[in-house]
C-alpha cells in the first residue's frame, strides 16, 4: 500500500478546486457571451435597419408627448427607520416632478415615530404627500407595508372619486427624475409595467473605503439596466422590477390582490423582482424604457445610492439572493418558453456563482503552498489544469471586463470605468458572503417560516432637492 503524500494530497486539492472553477467560469462566461452577442446584434439592427442614423443609444430623440387627460399616479414609499433620508426625498419629489396629478403615499409604522415626522416636516401641508401608518409595530416586510399604503390608496380613490392610473414604486433614498411620471402616463395604457433604469450612486466624503464598496454597484447596475434588461425583453422573457422606478397600471395590480389584503406577497423578500414575472404570467407585458430627458441631460432614470459598508452590501444581496435564487424558486418554479426559462435559470444561479469563486479563491493559496512544498523537498509540481482552458477562461474574463468598462463608461464616465478590476474584485467578496449569509436565511425561513424586512441603512445624495 503506498504511503501517503501530504504535498501530493494539496497539490491534488488545488487541482481540482482549480478545475472546478476554470469549468464553472467557462460556462458562465459563455452564457454570458451569448447575452453580449443577442445585445450588440440587437444595437446593430437598430443602428443600421431601425434607425438609419449615427446614434445607437436605442431611445427616441424625445420622450412621449403626455397624453391629453393625464391620469393621477400614485408613488408607493415603504418606509421603515428612514428618517434619515425620507424627508430630503419628499422635498426633492415636491420640487421635480413634472405632472398635473400625483399622489406620494409614505407608508410609516407606529414605533418609528421620526420617519412619519420626518415627512411631516418636508411636506409642510403639501395635499399631494399622505402618511400611512400601519396597524402593526415594525418591521414587517417591505411587500406589508406596501399593501398599508394599498389600502389607503383604495379610500382615497373611494372618497375623492378619482381613479389612480397607476402605481409607482420608489424607495425612501431615491432621487425621483423630473420627467418620469411624464413616461409612465405615456406608456401605461399600452404595458402593465413600465421600468425605467436605475443610477446607482458612489457615496462620497466617508473615505475611500465607502467609496469604493457603494461604487461597485455603479457599474453592476450600469451593464444589469444598460443590456440585459434590454435582452431580456429583446427576446420575450418577462422583464422584472426593479422595485423602484417602476410604474404598474392600476387594474393589474387589483387583479394580482383579488379578495387578499393587497396585491404584494408579504410572504416575499422579493416582491418587486417577482412583481414582474408575475404580470407576466398574467398574459400582460412590462417593458424597460431608456429615454433620454426632455433636457438633453442624460436619461429619465432614478438615481440612489446603494450601501456603503460591507456588512451592509451583504445584508442587502443576501436578500436578494434568498429571494431570487432560493425562495423565488420554490414559489415561482420554473414557468413559460425557453427564453423565460433561460432567464429564470441566469437569475438563480448566484449561489452556484458564489461557488466558483470561492472554489477559485482557495485554489491560489492552496496551489501556492504546494508550489512551495514541492520546491522545497525538490520535486516537480503534478500537473495542472489544461493550458487551452485556462486560456478560454483568460479571454473571457479579458471580454466580460471590456464589457462591464465599457457600460460603465457610458454611465459614469472613464475615471469610473478605470475601477472595473476593483469594482468586481469587490463584488466577487460580497457576492462569497452574501451567499453564504443566503444560505442562513434560507434555512430560517424554511424552518419557521418568518419573514421581516431585513433592510439596510441608506444615505441621501446632497444634492438631492435640486430644481431641475
Amino acid at each position: 500500500m503506498p504511503s501517503f503524500d501530504p504535498i501530493l494530497a494539496v497539490e491534488h486539492c488545488a487541482r481540482e478546486l482549480a478545475l472546478f472553477a476554470a469549468a464553472g467560469f467557462l460556462i458562465g462566461g459563455l452564457d454570458d457571451g451569448l447575452v453580449d452577442l443577442i445585445w450588440i446584434g440587437r444595437a446593430l439592427w437598430r443602428h443600421l435597419v431601425v434607425r438609419g442614423g449615427p446614434r445607437a443609444d436605442a431611445a427616441p430623440p424625445a420622450p412621449p408627448a403626455p397624453p391629453a387627460k393625464p391620469g393621477r399616479l400614485a408613488l408607493f414609499v415603504p418606509a421603515w427607520q428612514e428618517a434619515a433620508v425620507i424627508g430630503a426625498m419628499v422635498e426633492t419629489a415636491l420640487v421635480r416632478l413634472r405632472h398635473p396629478d400625483w399622489r406620494l403615499y409614505v407608508g410609516c409604522y407606529p414605533n418609528d415615530p421620526d420617519t412619519a415626522a420626518a415627512v411631516i416636516r418636508a411636506a409642510e401641508g403639501d395635499p399631494r404627500i399622505r402618511i400611512v401608518v400601519g396597524d402593526r409595530p415594525g418591521p414587517t416586510t417591505k411587500a406589508g407595508c406596501l399593501n398599508w399604503i394599498w389600502r389607503a390608496m383604495l379610500a382615497d380613490e373611494a372618497a375623492s372619486g378619482v381613479p389612480v392610473k397607476a402605481v409607482v414604486l420608489h424607495d425612501a433614498e431615491d432621487i425621483v427624475h423630473a420627467d418620469e411620471l411624464t413616461v409612465f402616463d405615456a406608456l401605461i395604457g399600452r404595458f402593465a409595467m413600465v421600468q425605467i433604469p436605475v443610477h446607482a450612486l458612489p457615496v462620497r466624503g466617508l473615505g475611500h473605503r465607502a467609496e469604493w464598496i457603494s461604487s461597485h454597484y455603479c457599474g453592476e447596475f450600469a451593464e444589469a439596466h444598460g443590456k440585459q434588461l434590454v435582452v431580456r425583453e429583446a427576446i420575450g422573457a418577462a422583464v422584472p422590477s426593479a422595485g423602484v422606478g417602476c410604474a404598474i397600471a392600476r387594474p393589474v395590480l387589483a387583479a394580482m390582490a383579488g379578495g387578499r389584503d393587497g396585491p404584494f406577497d408579504p410572504d416575499s423578500l422579493t416582491e418587486d423582482y417577482e412583481l414582474g414575472l408575475r404580470i407576466g404570467t398574467l398574459g400582460e407585458r412590462g417593458t424597460f424604457v431608456r429615454l433620454p430627458a426632455a433636457d438633453g441631460q442624460g436619461l429619465v432614470e432614478v438615481r440612489a445610492c446603494f450601501p456603503h459598508t460591507l456588512w451592509g452590501s451583504v445584508k442587502q444581496k443576501s436578500r436578494w439572493i434568498t429571494g431570487i435564487s432560493l425562495a423565488g424558486w420554490d414559489r415561482l418554479g420554473w414557468q413559460g418558453g425557453l427564453a423565460e426559462r433561460w432567464m429564470r435559470l441566469r437569475d438563480r444561479c448566484a449561489l452556484l456563482a458564489a461557488l466558483v469563486l470561492a472554489a477559485a479563491y482557495a485554489a491560489l493559496p492552496i496551489w501556492g503552498v504546494a508550489w512551495v512544498a514541492a520546491t522545497l523537498v525538490g520535486r516537480p509540481m503534478a500537473s495542472g489544469i489544461p493550458p487551452l482552458l485556462v486560456t478560454i477562461d483568460l479571454t473571457l474574463l479579458g471580454w466580460r471586463m471590456a464589457m462591464r468598462a465599457a457600460f460603465t463608461a457610458r454611465a459614469h464616465g472613464g475615471r469610473m470605468a478605470a475601477m472595473t478590476p476593483v469594482h468586481m474584485a469587490i463584488g466577487n467578496v460580497v457576492a462569497m458572503l452574501a451567499a453564504w449569509r443566503a444560505l442562513i436565511l434560507y434555512a430560517g425561513l424554511v424552518r419557521h417560516g418568518r419573514l421581516r424586512w431585513d433592510k439596510t441603512a441608506h444615505i441621501f445624495p446632497a444634492t438631492g432637492p435640486a430644481a431641475p
